[in-house]
């Protein structure tokens, strides 16, 4: 069965803003399904339809083989959302935040306590049981907060940027979590990040949309096959004016866009074979200095501009 089907979804609002525009996709069972999207995108607009905040304005959406308009609180049973805002109540104990939230759904006491066991155990939270919620660093939080939308057995977990804020360590560590959410517990889910490193690393489906649609959903792998072109990598001396370079090379008729991570830049070209010559003769002559030049596969981020950019706007 699929966890969710979506098939020409669309949303209207009041004010005549149309935020989903024949949008459909699809979430297998027990896969990480990450959407991604510049802002604006609609993501917000449909984790809201598919947590029944919102009702679509035309489309069929299904959770579980569930109909979002007609069976929410059966869906509701079945579901659960972190948000950005954390949901822990800062008065209460690590166990109590636990064991408030399975009351919520009415599990019964040896069931709860087996279950928040469990949960305290897998995400590594044993050693903070004794420590204030108020001394709890946000990545600590943020596994709470996990930890106790998986109180109510969901099948599957909506997580709205769960890194976000968050250094590299932590955003590792939560990584760890979502995997382990996934293999430990079966649990589809589904994420929205702008961490492109992250869905990479997390997904088994990936899903990038733009202005309400779908542009493309495959694997990881599968869609840095899917722009069809080649990346240029030049790194350039520690001197060089990065601003500069990047105007002029984003200028450049046969590149499609661009990339710059410090004093590494990434080029998007049409003809593999051809403009890696013409662009590195161009550097030659207006003495750009540079440690290596050469063409590689492009990342998910390459894909991810090549599909919401224009050309010569670098994210």
């Amino acid at each position: 069965m699929e966890a969710i089907s979506i098939n020409n979804l669309s949303k209207v609002y009041k004010s005549g803003k149309k935020a989903l525009d024949g949008l459909s996709l699809t979430v297998k069972e027990s896969e990480i399904f990450s959407l991604l999207g510049p802002n604006g995108a609609g993501k917000s607009t449909l984790i809201n339809i598919l947590t029944t905040y919102l009702q679509p304005t035309a489309g069929k959406v299904s959770i579980m083989g569930k109909d979002v308009c007609t069976e929410q609180k059966s869906i509701c049973c079945l579901i659960a959302c972190v948000a950005q805002k954390e949901s822990i109540d800062n008065h209460l104990s690590l166990k109590e935040n636990m064991l408030f939230q399975s009351r919520l759904y009415k599990l019964d006491t040896a069931t709860a306590n087996k279950r928040m066991d469990a949960l305290i155990a897998a995400f590594g939270l044993k050693e903070y049981e004794k420590h204030r919620i108020a001394a709890y660093s946000g990545g600590i939080k943020r596994r709470l907060d996990i930890a106790m939308s998986m109180m109510s057995f969901p099948k599957i977990l909506f997580l709205d940027e769960p890194t976000v804020g968050m250094d590299i360590e932590s955003r590792k560590a939560m990584w760890d979590i979502v995997k382990k959410i996934k293999d430990d517990f079966g649990t589809t889910i589904f994420l929205t990040t702008h961490y492109l490193e992250e869905a990479d690393m997390l997904s088994d489906t990936v899903c990038i949309m733009q202005d309400g649609h779908q542009l493309v959903q495959d694997t990881p792998e599968n869609l840095r096959q899917h722009t069809h072109q080649n990346t240029i990598r030049i790194d350039l001396d520690s001197s060089e004016n990065q601003r500069d370079f990047g105007n002029w090379i984003s200028d450049l008729q046969f590149v499609r866009g661009i990339r710059q991570e410090q004093n590494t830049v990434y080029a998007n070209i049409q003809n593999a074979a051809q403009d890696f010559h013409i662009l590195n003769q161009l550097m030659m002559d207006k003495q750009i200095r540079y440690s290596s030049i050469g063409i590689v596969t492009p990342s998910l981020d390459d894909v991810f501009l090549s599909l919401t950019q224009s050309k010569g706007r670098s994210v």
